[in-house]
């Protein structure tokens, strides 16, 4: 399996759900699967079925997790020698030249994006578009509503 790129954050919060995992939910859900099958005939027994269901789910996300982490490769973007170029790992404040708005973007691994979080993925078009460019550079991004302009106004890496 390739490596793959996480920062020190992400990994640090796929850690977090992995112990999660195991010492919370696997144990509540075998505690869960205990009582159902106390209760008598498993055949009819949707409590039971929703607790497998569940043990699986959080049996798959564990190996899931442990696979990634094994393979994954941490970069610390603050460590990095970059000559003030943008690169994973990087936090880019970048402006709407139409609009004139500004929004900040940490660039991450697709595992870790979240829109929500301004958690973009290395691989979205925004991203690939701000790459190697450096603070006061104009880009041109593809997005879904058409072709945007934005300026570099800060560049971080932390």
């Amino acid at each position: 399996m390739a490596a793959i790129p996480l920062t020190a954050r992400g990994a640090k919060r796929l850690e977090e759900e992995l112990h999660r995992l195991k010492t919370i939910e696997r144990p509540n859900v075998i505690e869960a699967i205990s009582e159902a099958r106390a209760q008598g005939d498993l055949s009819e027994n949707a409590e039971y079925d929703a607790a497998r269901e569940r043990q699986g789910f959080i049996e798959g996300r564990i190996q899931e997790l442990e696979g990634t982490l094994a393979n994954a490769h941490i970069i610390n973007p603050a460590e990095l020698e970059v000559d003030d170029r943008i690169v994973f790992g990087a936090t880019v404040t970048i402006e709407d030249l139409d609009s004139s708005e500004t929004v900040t973007y940490q660039i991450v691994g697709d595992l870790e994006a979240d829109i929500r979080q301004n958690l973009i993925s290395v691989s979205s078009p925004v991203a690939r578009a701000l790459i190697g460019k450096s603070e006061g550079d104009v880009v041109m991004v593809n997005v879904p509503a058409g072709e945007k302009e934005f300026e570099i106004i800060e560049i971080e890496y932390n």
